[in-house]
């Protein structure tokens, strides 16, 4: 029974729920990111250098013949993998940078002082009672 609680107590920790919805996230934001480079990026791109569509480039190794398929080496989809990749590390390099900036200003705003308690009110009296 101890273990259950233990994995309970871990489970419903802030980060675990935290790290879990930051998942879920980037798991939806990657598809986002795969669609708008599959969809917009790489047909303008190919438009953009003589009408060329990454998603057929491929090297042929072996030809299709009877009962084999073709073996190719598709460097088109890698070229689109890549491109993913540079927009979902640019938008998370945006993202952190963001954040950076809030810290900060948080940490650059001065705290007010921290209101003395009635020991240290009463030290301060009896010192300045002694200067006197």
């Amino acid at each position: 029974m101890g273990m259950l609680k233990e994995f309970k107590e871990f489970a419903v920790k802030g980060n675990v729920v935290d790290m879990a919805v930051g998942i879920i996230i980037g798991v939806a934001f990657g598809k986002i990111v795969s669609s708008f480079v599959a969809d917009l990026v790489m047909p303008s791109l190919g438009m953009l250098i003589g009408g060329v569509d990454f998603s057929n480039l491929a090297i042929i190794l072996r030809a299709a013949a009877e009962g084999r398929e073709a073996v190719t080496l598709n460097y088109g989809a890698f070229i689109q993998t890549v491109f993913d990749f540079i927009i979902v590390a640019f938008a998370i390099f945006i993202a952190v940078k963001a954040i950076n900036r809030m810290k900060r200003k948080e940490e650059a705003a001065p705290a007010a002082p921290p209101v003395p308690t009635n020991e240290e009110k009463l030290l301060t009296e009896i010192r300045d009672l002694l200067k006197k």
